[in-house]
């Protein structure tokens, strides 16, 4: 009939006229599902598409898991650690000073956190792997000067995860293959940049900083606690 218009199967009467409030974005909205239904129905972009979201998918389940996967591997490390610290080997090589990074150092106990890990020598990313470790340039814990440890907050057992519930008075308790010892937290957690390397400075007493990243699962600042040795004993030899 003249005068009336073909109905087009693609888009509806609306698009087509165009005279009604919004009709443009409806007409590219349309177009754009053309386009869209076109691609996917060809093989080459489909089986793209596909690959997508699997990638996409498999990228999902590793970030979700990472946390757990290194949880994993740090309670493996301190099961093998912990056999490590109690032999005889460790004890000379804690004497003589020549305890290797990644290998048993020493033991820290928090009892208001429910922390027990053991320590490694050394802060390097293997080191660290086992949860926590001793900064080689600072004092070993429980003799005089300034022992240092850092430790994981949110991987690898994220033996600090807490650590800033501390309050002034909390016990830190740390073994040694020679000794024990007993400090005490002398004030609030505080923050401040990695670059601030006074935290780890000699002092002429004898305490224990403690040092983690800030805000968890960020290197942008760090967390740091302080502790004063408050008594100390010299434990005895096995066998003797």
């Amino acid at each position: 009939m003249e005068g009336k218009r073909e109905r087009n199967p693609l888009y509806p009467d609306e698009v087509l006229r165009g005279d009604r409030a919004g009709g443009r974005w409806r007409r590219l909205r349309s177009s754009l599902g053309l386009i869209g239904d076109s691609w996917r129905g060809r093989p080459g972009p489909r089986r793209a598409l596909g690959a997508l979201s699997v990638v996409l998918m498999l990228g999902g389940v590793g970030l979700f898991s990472y946390p757990f996967l290194t949880n994993l591997y740090a309670d493996w490390q301190q099961s093998k650690l912990e056999d490590q610290f109690h032999e005889e080997s460790t004890r000379r090589a804690y004497i003589t000073r020549t305890i290797r990074p990644g290998e048993a150092l020493t033991k820290i106990h928090i009892p208001a956190l429910e922390v027990d890990a053991i320590v490694v020598e050394g802060t390097t990313p293997s080191a660290l792997r086992a949860g926590a470790g001793h900064y080689q340039q600072t004092a070993l814990p429980c003799e005089k000067g300034n022992a240092a440890i850092a430790g994981h907050r949110t991987t690898y057992s994220k033996p600090f995860a807490n650590l800033q519930n501390l309050e002034k008075g909390d016990e830190i308790v740390v073994t040694t293959p020679v000794g024990r010892c007993v400090y005490e937290v002398t004030g609030e957690p505080w923050i401040t940049t990695p670059d601030d390397f006074r935290v780890l400075q000699q002092v002429r007493g004898s305490v224990l900083t403690l040092t983690t990243c800030d805000p968890p699962g960020s290197a942008e600042q760090r967390l740091i606690v302080r502790a004063e040795l408050v008594s100390s004993e010299v434990l005895p030899v096995e066998g003797s």
